[in-house]
Parts: C-alpha cells; structure tokens; sequence
C-alpha cells in the first residue's frame, strides 16, 4: 500500500470481510497474493474498518495481558504452571507489538491524502531437496509420491480425524507424535493418542481468540492447564473439560490470618482467654483436601476483629483484642457484619463510633452474607448493591482508605456480576471451603472454619493473603490506614 506516493507496507489480500491478510513491512514477507483494484475513496473506507478491527483487537489482547499481569503478581516460580504463564506472556507481549506496529501503519494510511495499491511480483526458486517427502491418508489408504499405499503412517504427513479436520504432524507406527489440527473452532497443537485425539500435554488458540495450553484427555481439558481470554485467566485442575479450580499449595512462604468474634471467647456462660503471646497456626480446617508442604506452623500476620453488626450489636470483646493484637505486633483491623434489617448509613456510623482506626491498621470490612429471601425482603439485590455502596462510602470517606468487601464464592457467582463497579472498586474477600481457590480477584481468601490455632479455643477461621511477601509488601505500603 502506497500513502502519498511512499511504500507504507505490504500485504497479501484482502479478505471478504475487509481485513487485510498477511501485513508485513517488507516486500520479501509478501510470498504470494492478489492484485486488488480500489480508488482511493475505497481504500480509505478499507483502512478505516482495518483501523477499528486492530484497535479492537489491541483491546482483547491489553486485557489478557492484564490477566496474566495480575496472575504472576499473586504467584511465584513455586505454583503449577508459573512458568507457562510466563511463556505465554511473551507471546501477548510479542502480539501486542506487532497489533501496534500494524495500528500505527493504518493510522498513517488514514491520515494520507492519497491512497493506491501496487502490484509486486514475486520471485520464488524453490528447491525441491529441502521440501520433506510426506504422506496423505485418504479413504483408508496413503498417498506418497503418487503412489496409493495400504500401510501404516510413519514420518510427516497430513490426516483427517474423526470430524473431518485436517491434522498434520509426525507419525510413527500409526499414532500420531505431535501434530497441528485446525478447525473451525481454533487450531490445536500438542500430543495425540492412536485414534487422533487431544491427548496429552498441548495448546489451542481459539476462534474467539481465547488461549488453552495443559493437558488433554480424549479431546478434553483434563489435568493441569491454564486458559486465558480477555478479562480471565484459569490457571489449575480440569476434568473431563470443566475446571475445577486452582489446587493450592500452601507452604510456610504464604501469608496466613485468622478473623475473630465473641465466639473465640466462649459460649453462654463459659469464657475462654486468647493467649496472644502463643498464636500459631497449627491446623488448616478438615472439610476440604488441602496440599500441605511441610508441617502446618504458621504464624498468624493479620487478624480481623468483629465490631459491630446493624445499629445495636457490639462485640464485648472487640476493644481488648484490638489492644492485644496490636500490642504483640499482629497487623489487626475490624469488621462489620451487615444487617438487611437496618439503614446502611446508620450502620456505617455505628462501625465508625464504635470501632478503632489507627495508623497502620487493614483497611475496614463489610461482611455481607444474606440469604436470598432476606435479599428479596429488603427489595432485591440492587437495593442490595445501594446499601453496600453507601456503607463502603461512608466509611472509605473517613478512614481514608478503601473498604474490603467479605461475601461468599455463592454470593459471587450468582450476585456480584451485577454490579461490575463494586467488583471493580474494591477489594474481594472470599469465604470459600472447598479443594480449590476462588476463581476470581481477590484480596483475601477465608479457606476453612475449622483451623486450629495455638492459644485460641475451639475452631477458627483461616484465611490466605491472595499474594507472596513482595505483594503483601506492597499492600502494607499502599491499603492500610495512614
């Protein structure tokens, strides 16, 4: 493409959807081609859809590089699958470049004043010593060197599987080593088994431009494996092609914390004292399989202390937890259950009154855990997502930093994709007590209510910090109160 008489780039042609195929910067990528016959209002119209088709197309590949950004933030070379990750991030960061290169050299062609398209003619001298003998199965039998054989499929050749896509790869014996499959659907590269299934470890890129890379069973994600798209990453267990979720390996590197109530005390009559001066972790719940390396010896970090809950219920014990956790040099910070039953104002100023919030305290925590008939009730989840807005407002406001929401991975599934800029706003904090981790960002995850905790009685809630020691670092410096 010519822009006011300068070489701008070369491409190969132009599809029926108006994308041009094959952009390149020098004349001797350009293979093979089309000569197209456009005026220059046409190429303009064409440059124009090209300009937007990039500029989506940069969009989708930004917000999977984002994706992966946050992954590696939250993980180390320690966990399944990092180093894929990692490896497929230089890929985006290539694709990102390249998109770039391609949106700068449409933007220039749509600011010329004179667009044309030149024909080039290229020259090819193929030597036929370099070109690999293969192979074609057809119907059964195998074409080679235009000759119809019956044998079995050994070296490179090209095959069909059981849907009719064109596979090629290496052979040997009949079963296919590794090999390339392209269908409607994407194009898949990696390990087959005998009857030309997915099998093995090996990657598809989609259609829809999503990105799987793990392994495979009978065409199925099922292992480990990562899948990547814009605005997800999935990076952990599949089975029979569902994912399961990320299978934890939880080791003394991790960043543990406990949250605390009037039941850590006791019930009815009986009291119980917490020896602060004796906390470890030493169990982390039974109600789920857990990977443990090492022995569970965990000091506690952090801990969240219950202050209030609606506009009348005050922990007793809240004030002198709150003395003690700071005292032995245990990061501490307070929540407030929601009431359904009460203004969200008032509740917020119930938190504020009767709550601490000093210089290098956690950022505040609404903890909302309604069920569905007491949501319908209060006047269905958006009166919901209201009230939750003017509480973290409020409370944001006067402690001056952002307030951390506690709800359930069910509460996530079913309501929190209803109000994107709650989930986009504020950190997440997520009761979940299965094998795997939340699928979702996250601050904290809260894993089992089942630990034990040295010089606590009775069961205690354990909690993850979403992260390793630099990320933590990092949040010390930035979310607590200044």
């Amino acid at each position: 493409m010519m822009a006011d008489g300068k070489a701008l780039f070369y491409f190969r042609s132009i599809g029926s959807d108006s994308i041009l195929n094959g952009i390149a910067y020098h004349r001797d990528s350009v293979k093979y081609g089309t000569a197209p016959d456009y005026t220059t209002a046409d190429l303009h119209a064409l440059v124009g859809r090209n300009l937007e088709a990039i500029t989506i197309h940069l969009e989708k590949l930004d917000s999977i590089a984002d994706e992966i950004r946050y992954y590696l933030e939250v993980h180390n070379v320690q966990d399944e699958g990092y180093d894929m990750v990692v490896g497929y991030q230089n890929n985006i960061n290539r694709r990102i470049a390249e998109a770039g290169r391609k949106k700068e050299a449409l933007k220039s062609a749509s600011e010329s004043r004179h667009l044309e398209v030149r024909h080039i003619r290229v020259y090819s001298i193929a030597d036929s010593t370099a070109i690999p003998r293969i192979f074609m199965e057809c119907e059964g039998g195998i074409w080679k060197d235009g000759i119809w054989l019956r044998r079995s499929k050994n070296g490179i050749g090209v095959a069909f599987d059981h849907s009719g896509r064109p596979v090629s790869g290496t052979w040997n014996a009949d079963t296919l080593i590794y090999g390339m499959r392209i269908g409607t659907d994407g194009t898949y590269s990696g390990q087959f088994n005998r009857d030309i299934y997915a099998n093995g470890h090996g990657s598809c890129t989609y259609s829809d431009g999503s990105f799987y890379e793990g392994h495979w069973k009978n065409d199925l994600r099922n292992g480990f494996g990562f899948a990547v798209s814009p605005g997800s990453i999935r990076a952990g267990e599949w089975e029979s092609g569902v994912y399961k979720g990320e299978r934890m390996n939880y080791t003394s590197e991790r960043i543990y914390g406990i949250d605390i109530s009037r039941y850590q005390h006791g019930k009815g009559r009986k009291y119980y004292p917490i020896y602060w001066d004796r906390l470890r972790i030493t169990q982390l719940g039974n109600i789920s399989k857990k990977q443990v390396s090492g022995d569970v010896d965990y000091p506690v970090s952090f801990v969240y202390i219950k202050s209030t809950e609606g506009i009348s219920i005050r922990n007793r014990y809240y004030a002198a937890d709150y003395r003690q956790a700071r005292r032995h040099g245990i990061y501490c910070g307070a929540y407030h259950f929601f009431s359904t039953k009460s203004d969200a104002a008032a509740q917020a100023r119930y938190f504020l009154k009767h709550s601490f919030f000093r210089k290098g305290d956690f950022p505040p925590v609404l903890d909302v855990e309604p069920s569905h008939a007491q949501i319908e009730k209060m006047g269905g989840e958006q009166a919901l997502f209201r009230a939750i807005r003017t509480w973290m407002g409020i409370v944001g406001r006067q402690t001056g930093v952002r307030p951390i929401l506690y709800v359930s991975q069910n509460f996530v599934n079913k309501y929190l994709c209803n109000a994107p800029d709650i989930k986009r706003d504020y950190e997440i904090w997520i009761a979940r007590y299965g094998e795997y981790r939340p699928d979702v960002r996250l601050i904290y995850w809260q894993l089992s209510p089942d630990g034990r905790v040295n010089g606590i009685h009775g069961d205690v809630d354990i909690n993850v910090f979403n992260g390793y020691h630099d990320k933590f670092e990092q949040f010390l410096k930035t979310e607590r109160i200044k």
